[in-house]
């Protein structure tokens, strides 16, 4: 198990790391999520050794890692670039840290078929890295982070330089890859569908600190602030008033600030001007989206706009009525 404890990391004025705490257990993929600059980088540099802790303390099995140099610490990195060597094959590639074990070279040799035919790339040993595709070279340099056994294999955006086809399409690739070798992992990203598709759990970082911690599920349905909602994409965050009031009308929800899920509008043929739950307004924008539509609903009696998924089409200009679903609400620690 890794377990972080009160970490913090600050860059002259800049505080990276704020006091961060986590525990991963064995086997258990978890995404570390978060926007530019929140810290998710320096945590993961933390965890390996590569950036010094001003306090806090990271241990594995209870051994703290303090002075404990990366390249014995037994975790892999693979990093966003990948980093692979052009000018050597894939074994090759593959092989550079059971070198730097000290490995025999038939040791070698074996163990570089048995990663590759781990991440699906068995008889690649001789291909050279102009040759691969972008998939291909993914799996390559996992296949070089798992080669020498690491306890903990650590994932910086991986994906983060594909486009989003690319993307959706070899995350799916790694999250299967990831369950059939049951690793360790620490993965970073700032993409929450990708973050979703491949942990455990996810810890969404916000200013140097972990905000929300659990499943997908979990924090999707209930992201507790309002800062991890927004990033998360929930666009409906409103504060609720005494009786339920909000800017259109009035819903089934205590007072304090709350998110609505995009999906929690059910369309209806007609309201009623004092009913709870019901939200009446003019659609300002109207985008298809496959199996649905993504409305966005100036109320009405307030100019408030939301964001709607709707199965049903709808034109802007359309003054349309939803009841809302009280239990696709969540209510929020702060505003």
């Amino acid at each position: 198990m890794l377990t972080v404890t009160g970490v913090t990391v600050s860059f002259g004025r800049v505080t990276a790391l704020d006091g961060v705490d986590l525990e991963v257990a064995t086997g258990e993929v978890v995404a570390i999520l978060g926007p530019s600059g929140c810290g998710k980088s320096t945590l993961l540099r933390a965890v390996a050794g590569l950036q010094p802790l001003d306090s806090g303390e990271v241990r594995w099995d209870g051994e703290d890692l303090a002075g404990l140099p990366v390249h014995r610490r037994d975790f892999g990195l693979m990093f966003q670039e990948h980093a692979l060597f052009s000018h050597r094959d894939v074994a090759a590639n593959v092989a550079f840290g059971l070198r730097m074990q000290k490995m025999d070279a038939a040791g070698r040799s074996r163990r570089v078929r048995e990663v590759l035919g781990l991440v699906g790339l068995a008889g690649y040993q001789e291909r050279t890295i102009a040759t691969l595709s972008g998939g291909e070279a993914q799996r390559v340099a996992l296949a070089r982070s798992l080669a020498p056994a690491p306890r903990l294999l650590m994932l910086d955006e991986p994906l983060g330089s594909l486009d989003r086809p690319r993307r959706e399409e070899l995350t799916e690739e790694l999250r299967v890859l990831l369950r059939g070798i049951g690793v360790t992992v620490l993965h970073v990203t700032h993409d929450h569908d990708e973050a979703f598709a491949v942990a455990d759990r996810v810890a969404v970082m916000q200013s140097g600190r972990i905000a929300r911690i659990g499943t997908p599920a979990e924090i999707w349905h209930d992201p507790r602030h309002a800062a991890v909602a927004r990033f998360l994409g929930h666009a409906n965050v409103v504060t609720v008033g005494e009786g339920g009031a909000v800017p259109w009308g009035r819903l089934s929800a205590p007072p304090g600030p709350a998110v609505l899920r995009s999906d929690a509008f059910g369309r209806v043929d007609e309201s009623s001007p004092d009913a709870v739950d019901l939200v009446t307004g003019i659609v300002t924008d109207a985008r298809f989206r496959g199996d649905r539509f993504e409305l966005t609903l100036c109320t009405e009696p307030g100019d408030f706009d939301l964001l709607v998924r709707d199965a049903a089409p709808a034109a802007v200009g359309d003054r349309l009525v939803y009841v809302v679903d009280p239990v696709k609400m969540a209510g929020l620690d702060s505003p």
